[in-house]
């Protein structure tokens, strides 16, 4: 692992990682393995040469592909001079490599990139929370390009940037193979953005991707927007807690309108606001595709969900609906379930309007939706405070001991 990965900006002199170090019981263990698998690298290697053949025949490739892995890690390693992840020399023919929480670094990246490209046998890549900054983005890059194998990677929480992001969506473009793609929380502005739109362009075979908590603002939205209209196969978008709104929530909307691919959709925690909400409302007249949207926390009121509902009229394939947390009150709410019980041919599973009280109103249609609707849940704020003309008798005012009853 490289220690230098807690922060990619400073030039802090760290101490060099084949030291021991006396406050980290596990990393001292795998420096103690790594350097007894680095002094055996000239046996493996004349192992190698010698008995290939026989070895080839009497035992399949299976083995040999797995050692020939492995020396190349441990001597990539030693050339970074950085410690090998043991879970990396412990995963053998799994599909699944699960390297977060490491602290490899961009250096540790380095080490990793060259070994995975002979690495047949992973098809999921979890690098989460490692430190990889731009660099260590880049040089992965070249072996997420050349990789037939890996289809899953998850590089959040890594403070890749736009240089990352570059580097990675060109990469992933020119690889087919790759189906779903995880950039959480790696702090992507509207300068990302215009690679993340090439990407959504030019890769059909890419399913998921997940861009939640990062800082996609209006620019971002402008830019995403047409790409999401052109898009082709993507599936599941995810851009919850970033900073969509106006003019930009309004443009990705109307990529919502055009795309004929995308079945779940996660836009809560931005700004889309009333005027976004319009927009949604909009696309989902025309949009028959859509079957998961997320738009909780938005900063909705009455009036936007009023114009949400507009699309709700109509709409046959949308499935499940969740706007909690929106300032919309019990009109809006109701407003919205109006729409619904207008729609004769809704789909609607679920509405979620939890943490916005309403009314009696609103209780007495959803009730009668359970006729027209027996298939639709719908959630509303957990509890409502009921207030009686009498009061209850703790609140009476006592009568003294003496009083007469």
């Amino acid at each position: 692992m490289d220690l230098s990965a807690g922060n990619c900006k400073m030039g802090i002199t760290m101490r060099g990682p084949w030291e021991t170090y006396g406050e980290n019981e596990e990393q001292e263990k795998e420096a103690a393995a790594a350097a007894g698998r680095l002094a055996g690298l000239s046996e493996v290697e004349e192992g190698l040469n010698v008995n290939s053949n026989s070895e080839l025949k009497t035992e399949g490739t299976g083995g040999f592909r797995e050692l020939v892995k492995d020396t190349l890690y441990l001597r990539s390693c030693q050339a970074h001079r950085v410690v090998p992840a043991s879970c990396f020399l412990r995963q053998g023919s799994t599909p699944e490599l699960n390297l977060r929480h490491r602290g490899l670094g961009p250096k540790g990246a380095q080490a990793l990139a060259s070994s995975l490209t002979s690495n047949p046998y992973v098809r999921r890549l979890d690098l989460r929370d490692n430190g990889l900054c731009g660099a260590g983005a880049e040089a992965l890059a070249s072996a997420l390009s050349k990789s037939s194998s890996i289809c899953d990677v998850d590089l959040s929480e890594n403070q890749l940037g736009v240089v990352g992001a570059q580097a990675i969506c060109a990469a992933l473009t020119v690889n087919p193979a790759m189906q779903k793609v995880q950039l959480s929380g790696n702090g992507l502005e509207e300068q990302a953005a215009k690679y993340l739109a090439e990407l959504l362009l030019a890769h059909t075979g890419l399913k998921s991707l997940d861009l939640s908590y990062n800082q996609l603002n209006d620019q971002a939205g402008q830019m995403l927007g047409p790409a999401l209209a052109e898009n082709t196969g993507l599936t599941d978008l995810n851009l919850s807690w970033n900073h969509l709104r106006g003019p930009g929530a309004i443009a990705f909307s109307r990529g919502l309108e055009a795309n004929i691919f995308l079945r779940v959709l996660d836009i809560s925690y931005n700004g889309f606001g009333d005027p976004g909400a319009s927009a949604v409302g909009e696309a989902l007249r025309t949009n028959n595709v859509l079957e998961e949207l997320n738009m909780s926390n938005n900063r909705i009121s009455a009036v936007g969900a009023l114009s949400l509902g507009l699309g709700l009229r109509v709409n046959q394939r949308l499935r499940s609906l969740i706007v909690s947390r929106n300032p919309m009150q019990s009109e809006g709410c109701l407003g919205v379930l109006k729409s619904v019980q207008d729609n004769p041919v809704s789909s609607l599973e679920l509405l979620d309007f939890s943490d916005i009280q309403v009314n009696r109103e609103f209780d007495d249609l959803a009730s009668s939706m359970k006729v027209i609707l027996p298939g639709l849940c719908i959630k509303t704020a957990a509890s409502r405070v009921e207030y009686k003309k009498e009061l209850l008798p703790v609140f009476r005012p006592s009568l003294p001991a003496s009083a007469p009853k």
